[in-house]
């Protein structure tokens, strides 16, 4: 593997702030990466996401595989231009995706139908790896299995077998000198299981490790539980990624764990729907009670959009099913995610960091009902899908 330059800048407990050194700029850690699964982050123009203070942003192998393909963008001569995004960029391998989806896994790899078109798709770690190598992200992930809550723990513990053999197979498969590669941790939701897979993929030697298998429905308190028993096991001199976590509760929890990087997709999936996330909690645009409200979304919120428009105005633009509505919520929840992960830094590094802590407990309970973005409700929110 190419070790990815990283240094830890800070500590406080098992909490760090730490930098990575990639070929399209520096990371400064803890970050949010938003998600632009299929070459684009959701209603964002890549000239408003260099606007938010994003560092990293991830694309996803399965999906740009399906489509346009991973040669059509290989001609574009790879993600970054074909994005226009001049950020660094991370691929996701694609076995989360196909976790959800009616599937023959063998060892081999995985057989399932396309869910657009019913295309019927084989993905194996040679394969992952063959079409991330043509993306030319930053970073790629290696193929693995992601097993839903309450699987059996036979299935399980054969699943964490299988998948140390293929990231092993994707390993031996990865060829680029100019792309790091991460592991993945998996085990479900037994101590001993994540003890093995932890010490099966950090044998096998990768530039950072990851975290799987978590938000898949099992709520906060095991979520971090799984985080007790894990981050502990992975090298303190390698990144660690906490795969599709994204609620502030989440994030501050898991940093207080150990976790370098995250991302999510409900930063563009709220605002779609008019939820604002904010310093005071979590807020729906399309009340009625913002109608002729003249603060912006956020009074301590530097974003463009906070700087130039008003509640009252993005009440409007959702009441009348204006599309712009969508990009503009985006573009401030994606800015607001980044200025929160700044200051959690700055907290660690000037030492406050349970200070910061403790606020974001008080906004954002690790208690609160989870929130689709379809509904009135308190609490966070579908991290991963």
């Amino acid at each position: 593997m190419r070790a990815i330059p990283f240094t830890v800048d800070g500590t406080a407990g098992a909490a760090r702030a730490t930098t990575l050194s990639l070929a399209k700029g520096e990371v400064r850690t803890p970050v949010f990466m938003p998600v632009g699964t299929q070459g684009a982050v959701r209603s964002v123009a890549p000239e408003l996401l260099a606007r938010t203070g994003s560092q990293i942003v991830l694309a996803n192998t399965y999906h740009l595989a399906q489509r346009p393909g991973e040669r059509l963008v290989q001609k574009h001569g790879g993600l970054h231009s074909f994005m226009g995004v001049d950020l660094p960029i991370l691929t996701d391998s694609g076995g989360f995706q196909v976790f959800s989806l009616d599937k023959e896994v063998t060892e081999e790899g995985v057989t399932f139908a396309y869910e657009v078109d019913g295309k019927r798709t084989f993905l194996s770690p040679e394969r992952s790896m063959e079409i991330q190598e043509a993306l030319g992200a930053d970073i790629a992930m290696v193929f693995d299995e992601c097993v839903a809550y309450g699987v059996d723990r036979s299935y399980i513990e054969a699943s964490v077998d299988r998948t140390a053999r293929w990231e092993a197979r994707c390993r031996d498969a990865h060829t680029r000198t100019d792309q790091s590669l991460f592991g993945i941790v998996q085990g479900g939701f037994h101590r001993d299981l994540r003890a093995r897979s932890a010490g099966q993929i950090t044998d096998l030697g990768f530039d950072g490790y990851a975290v799987g298998g978590l938000s898949v429905g099992e709520g906060h308190a095991k979520m971090v539980k799984v985080l007790d028993w894990t981050t502990p096991l992975l090298p303190e001199d390698h990144p660690r990624y906490l795969m599709g976590v994204g609620r502030p509760i989440d994030l501050v929890e898991a940093v207080a764990r150990g976790i370098d990087m995250f991302d999510c997709v409900i930063q563009t999936r709220h605002a779609r729907s008019g939820v604002a996330w904010t310093w005071a909690g979590r807020i729906r645009l399309s009340d009625k009670r913002y109608r002729s409200d003249m603060y912006p979304i956020d009074t301590r919120c530097e974003c463009p959009v906070c700087n130039k428009h008003t509640r009252a105005y993005l009440n409007h633009l959702l009441r009348v099913g204006e599309v712009l509505s969508a990009t503009l919520i985006s573009v401030h929840n994606i800015a607001w995610f980044q200025q929160f992960m700044a200051q959690m830094r700055a907290s660690i590094l000037e030492g406050r960091f349970e200070a910061f802590r403790e606020e974001v407990r008080s906004v954002y309970p690790p208690d609160a009902p989870q929130h689709q973005g379809k509904k009135r409700s308190k609490g966070g929110g579908s991290r991963r899908t």
